[in-house]
């Protein structure tokens, strides 16, 4: 949440976010991110503009 809440209009994919935040961009690692993001987006906390496209719910 913490690059969401620094950059609030800016729309991420998951890769972007990992290498912005400095963590590893292995498939699996990705794959626990997304997993995340999307229950970030059903908790009403971030929207999802497109496909595999996370922001912060304004």
């Amino acid at each position: 949440m913490t690059a969401f809440n620094e950059h609030p209009r800016q729309v991420f994919r998951v890769r972007e976010l990992h290498e912005l935040l400095g963590l590893p961009t292995d498939e699996p690692s990705i794959n626990i991110t997304r997993s995340r993001l999307g229950r970030l987006v059903r908790q009403g906390l971030l929207d999802q503009p497109g496909r595999g496209l996370y922001q912060k719910r304004t």
